[in-house]
């Protein structure tokens, strides 16, 4: 049995949750900050969440095609997205990144604001104020989104399929190795793979919520 789209969606899961880990951070605490338009930023930040992940695949094909500007930009260093690894790392990041941020955004907010104007009073920078305050203070919230991405990144299908396809050894995931095992009729191979996908979001899950409890039981 070849096993490279496990290896495959657990590389671009990984790598895809490491970017929205630091992207959704900093756009949590940027968005949240902003006196102006916030919530439109936040809807469109957001949208990827809600809208078809087929629909995000056309929007990004749009975007990085090669008769768009960004794809004709990157054809003069011979640089091609469309149907290559990075695609399913563009793809599994744009979909698992509002899960990141809207679960880091709520933990900043639930943060006591005395602690931080107590803070301002002492003399403390905005940026010690975000690193020695807020971050601890969020962390479990921050943990969440960071396990939530992953395993939104892990299972990623319909935007994937439509910007890197479904190419054996190089951009199929085990999302995609399921459509492709079903539309040749090998029900033995989705089925196994659906397990194997199950299992990995369980163990994701678990992980999750024993780690969450862990810090609960340690608080009090």
């Amino acid at each position: 049995m070849d096993l490279s789209p496990l290896y495959i969606s657990v590389k671009t899961a990984g790598l895809a949750t490491v970017i929205t880990f630091v992207l959704g951070i900093y756009a949590a605490r940027y968005i949240r900050g902003l006196r102006r338009f916030q919530g439109i930023v936040d809807g469109i930040i957001t949208l990827p969440l809600v809208l078809p992940p087929t629909v995000v695949g056309f929007f990004l094909l749009l975007f990085l095609g090669r008769n768009s500007f960004v794809g004709q930009f990157l054809n003069l260093f011979d640089i091609n997205i469309i149907f290559s690894w990075p695609a399913t790392v563009i793809t599994a990041t744009v979909v698992s990144f509002p899960l990141m941020y809207r679960t880091t955004r709520g933990a900043f907010e639930q943060i006591d604001r005395d602690l931080i104007a107590a803070a301002r009073t002492l003399g403390m920078s905005e940026e010690k104020i975000f690193w020695k305050i807020v971050i601890p203070l969020a962390k479990p919230g921050i943990m969440a989104g960071t396990v939530l991405s992953f395993a939104r990144a892990l299972g990623e299908f319909g935007a994937t399929i439509m910007l890197a396809g479904n190419i054996p050894g190089k951009t199929q995931t085990m999302s995609t190795a399921i459509y492709a095992a079903v539309q040749a009729n090998d029900q033995e191979s989705a089925f196994l793979w659906a397990i194997i996908i199950i299992i990995f979001s369980l163990l994701v899950m678990m992980f999750m919520n024993y780690w969450l409890k862990k810090q609960k039981s340690m608080i009090e």
